[in-house]
């Protein structure tokens, strides 16, 4: 039997009353309103008043202090008369006894960088659905002193997302996973409670989906985001079975395409044409690199030169043939250095609409691996339009943390045809295979 918590908790959502008992992983999933950076923020606050505690509060992209918990630590710390017992500063929060909660985004971080928070006693993720594999990968082994714990909060938006996978649908031996909705928070508040109904009222007439209703009120997945440029065809591939396990064939050409970045996210593409269709069997997407180490990397990142492809073409944007005013050297130069195979030509220079619409052409005839390129079926399923707010028009697409795999695969359309694997194309030797390969 767990031992009592030592901390009296009053009104404290009942779901969430085992984050006040050792567990390595604790999971709290649900939609709107259920009450879950309200426990959090206040669990953490109490654990750290009875003893010091180093507590990371992480999320995947953090560009400032207003991105994190901070205020919602800091509303929490008034609400709760504990003013005498920590202090606010502009980037984190002390205890009195010792207590620090400090602010990280984990897109940003390397091995080597977040090596800082060994010494952590609980990490508390918020927002965990949009944390990627990558990031987690970092995370998990650094959170390693005895007896540390990770905290996740989410409100589950696709199965498909790395954090729902990895801690829902198979979750560690060592974890306590928890769902709570609204029905489950005593401080749900009757403003919320209004917009609930007034939601549900919308779905009987037919105004709303029932599927947004269930993913906002009662934390269930949806296949892809809301206003999703390529939500029809996204559907469709995930329900043809075309989002699953793609082996790497040697015999076809493995292609790369670049979307380069630097504060913002490279996004490296691999694809193999077979026949008309076009496999994507592997993806990569980091910041702050060069495109040498790219290729192969002097830091153990993930890199092209691991991976024992049979490599075709490197296909660049227009950017990726312009020179830096400081090496006198383009992205094309260095690759071309190193070997690669690099189209001389590029990806054409057409806009943004008219990749859209080859991608939308193109993913009727495209299957992604899930495990190795499952990033990208996100970003893909993520990838909106701005709504302008006084004409409710929509306009180009979001530049958010989406754009750039988004990008990638709208520059695969332009070139997916051109794709060859030897001097002429061979064809589609395994026509056969899709059958038995997929589902």
């Amino acid at each position: 039997m767990s031992a009592q918590p030592q901390i009296e908790v009053e009104e404290f959502p009942a779901a969430l009353e085992f984050l006040f008992f050792p567990h390595r992983y604790k999971i709290a999933h649900g939609g709107r309103g259920g009450g879950k950076s309200w426990a959090f923020a206040r669990a953490l606050l109490l654990q750290g008043i009875e003893k010091p505690l180093r507590v990371l509060c992480a999320r995947e992209v953090q560009k400032s202090i207003k991105d994190s918990v901070h205020k919602l630590l800091s509303d929490q710390i008034q609400a709760m008369g504990l003013s005498a017992q920590y202090q606010v500063l502009q980037n984190e929060i002390r205890g009195s006894n010792g207590t620090e909660f400090s602010f990280v985004g984990l897109a940003s971080q390397t091995a080597d960088s977040i090596k800082s928070f060994e010494g952590v006693d609980r990490c508390w993720v918020e927002e965990g659905h949009r944390v990627s594999k990558r990031s987690w990968d970092i995370l998990q082994p650094t959170i390693r002193k005895d007896g540390s714990e990770i905290w996740v909060s989410l409100n589950p938006e696709l199965d498909t997302d790395e954090t729902y996978k990895r801690f829902i649908i198979s979750p560690p031996a060592s974890a306590k996973v928890v769902q709570i909705n609204y029905d489950g928070n005593p401080w749900f508040p009757a403003v919320l409670e209004e917009e609930r109904q007034d939601m549900l009222r919308q779905v009987e007439k037919g105004a709303r989906e029932r599927d947004d209703f269930d993913n906002i009120w009662g934390g269930l997945c949806k296949t892809v985001i809301d206003g999703a440029i390529w939500a029809k065809e996204l559907v469709n591939l995930k329900s043809d079975g075309r989002l699953c396990r793609v082996p790497y064939d040697p015999l076809l050409k493995v292609h790369c395409i670049f979307d380069l970045g630097w504060n913002d996210a490279t996004a490296i593409i691999m694809a193999q044409r077979a026949g008309s269709e076009i496999r994507i069997i592997d993806y990569i997407e980091d910041t702050h690199r060069t495109i040498v180490d790219y290729v192969v990397s002097e830091e153990g990142r993930e890199d092209l030169s691991s991976r024992k492809y049979n490599w075709g073409k490197d296909w660049l944007p227009h950017d990726g043939f312009s020179r830096s005013v400081l090496s006198n050297q383009s992205a094309y130069d260095y690759l071309k250095a190193l070997s690669r195979d690099v189209d001389d030509s590029g990806v054409p220079n057409m806009s943004i609409e008219q990749g859209i619409e080859a991608s939308r052409l193109l993913l009727p005839r495209v299957v992604i691996d899930e495990e190795k390129a499952g990033l990208l079926f996100n970003r893909l399923s993520r990838y909106k339009r701005i709504i302008h707010s006084r004409t409710g028009e929509a306009g180009g697409p979001e530049h958010d943390e989406n754009s750039h795999g988004s990008d990638g695969f709208r520059y695969l359309a332009l070139i997916a045809d051109q794709m060859n694997n030897e001097a002429a194309d061979i064809g589609d030797p395994y026509a056969g295979w899709r059958g038995q390969q997929y589902g």
